[in-house]
């Protein structure tokens, strides 16, 4: 497990995480509200070589691309509630695609989600202090 004391060390971390993710890779981020979630798909969009800038929590649009040479899809199912909401967004279309997809929230559709090739947890461990553990299934 890794340790992060900052978001800054978080973003560090997410990227380096980047460098090991592939095309058409699924990211699975687990953790509570607050646990940095965002702050870490900042890392790992930056890791990718795309503009962090304009990153930020999906929760309204639940769905935001960032294009670079490769697209980066970010979906968070925080206030996702009904199946039929999930049925409705076709979010099958993004699993496969050209580019990484992150996930937050990804225990809401489970049912839909295909074999994730990373999963990350995040765990509060203190004010700033987060404990990250990542699992790759390839």
């Amino acid at each position: 497990m890794f340790v992060s004391k900052s978001e800054k060390e978080t973003r560090e971390f997410g990227r380096n995480l980047a460098k090991q993710l592939k095309e058409k890779d699924i990211v699975c981020i687990y953790g509570d509200l607050g646990a940095g979630k965002t702050c870490l798909v900042k890392g790992i969009v930056d890791g990718l070589g795309l503009t962090n800038e304009y990153v930020r929590s999906p929760t309204f649009p639940i769905i935001n691309k960032y294009d670079g040479k490769s697209p980066v899809y970010h979906l968070d199912f925080y206030r996702i509630e009904a199946t039929k909401e999930i049925e409705e967004l076709g979010i099958e279309e993004f699993f496969g695609k050209e580019g990484v997809t992150l996930i937050e929230w990804p225990e809401k559709i489970v049912k839909y989600l295909p074999q994730a090739q990373c999963k990350i947890k995040i765990k509060i461990l203190g004010e700033k202090k987060r404990g990250l553990r990542v699992n790759f299934l390839r």
